[in-house]
């Protein structure tokens, strides 16, 4: 939150150095017009590279959280495996043929 404000106060900051830069410039109206052009095309390719990497940064994140979910659910299947064998062998039944990890984890 700090951060943003700080690039909030520095993006203000430049555009208020841009804006008298451009009253107090020698060049002519032209030549501003074409320079302020350019540097607006400059922002735009900036902010789509920036967009573009936190849209990466955020899908991987992503899969990370995806792939920890995955693991998470196949060690509680296993858990529960675990647990139904030690009741059945406290309860002295036959121990009945282990699930394949698939199975165990997709809950059938």
């Amino acid at each position: 939150m700090e951060n943003d404000k700080k690039f909030s106060y520095f993006f203000l900051g430049l555009g208020i150095g841009v804006a008298v830069g451009i009253l107090f410039a020698p060049k002519s109206g032209a030549e501003t017009r074409q320079l302020i052009k350019e540097k607006t095309e400059e922002g735009k390719e900036y902010v789509k590279r920036r967009s573009q990497e936190l849209k990466e940064s955020a899908a991987e994140a992503l899969e990370r959280s995806k792939q920890a979910v995955l693991r998470q659910k196949e060690q509680l299947a296993a858990a529960v495996e675990a647990g139904k064998q030690a009741y059945r062998e406290k309860l002295g039944e036959p121990a009945a043929p282990a699930a394949p990890a698939d199975d165990a984890a997709q809950g059938v």
